[in-house]
């Protein structure tokens, strides 16, 4: 789509088939899609818990398609890909299955601490929906937080990503039980 239509719309999403078929869905593809209002339309915690995961995806989908025609990765590059696809899975979203902001906002500011991704690609929402679980029966303090003053201090990013690093020392994944989160 051409700039000067994106400019008097609020942007364009751009949808891609290849993803759909991936079983990634919303099949969205971060580095096409422009948005003109979605900032405006973000509280201050989702925008500051967001950070830079949309750059985050990008280079994944960058880097993945580089990957088919190199055996040899550096330790950064394995890194990266690994959060790439942790990323992929937590975007995830099954049909009529909304999240609370709170938890979009808890997933969030845990995926840019990396907490999931030196998890299997399996283990990813069987641990997201077992740590959320945790936040809103032993850290609603943080929740209600969340969701009163929809903001994101660096004092409360700081005990999601310790809480959640504590939640995941505890997992096991073969106790976990998937939720459509």
């Amino acid at each position: 789509i051409p700039t000067n239509v994106i400019s008097i719309t609020d942007g364009q999403i751009f949808l891609e088939s290849e993803l759909f078929f991936a079983g990634q869905r919303p099949a969205v593809n971060v580095g096409l899609s422009v948005s003109r209002v979605g900032g405006a339309a973000q509280t201050k915690a989702m925008k500051k818990a967001s950070g830079s995961i949309r750059i985050d995806l990008a280079q994944y989908r960058e880097m993945e398609v580089f990957t088919q025609f190199s055996s040899d990765l550096d330790e950064n590059t394995k890194k990266q890909l690994a959060h790439g696809k942790a990323l992929m899975e937590l975007l995830k979203q099954p049909l009529g299955h909304p999240m609370s902001m709170a938890d979009q906002v808890i997933t969030l500011v845990a995926a840019n601490a990396h907490i999931f991704s030196d998890m299997d690609a399996s283990e990813v929402k069987p641990f997201q929906s077992a740590m959320l679980k945790e936040f809103n029966l032993n850290h609603s303090d943080i929740v209600t937080e969340l969701e009163t003053k929809k903001t994101l201090s660096d004092d409360l990013k700081d005990s999601i990503v310790e809480a959640a690093g504590e939640i995941k020392a505890g997992f096991k994944p073969e106790e976990a039980v998937e939720e459509n989160i």
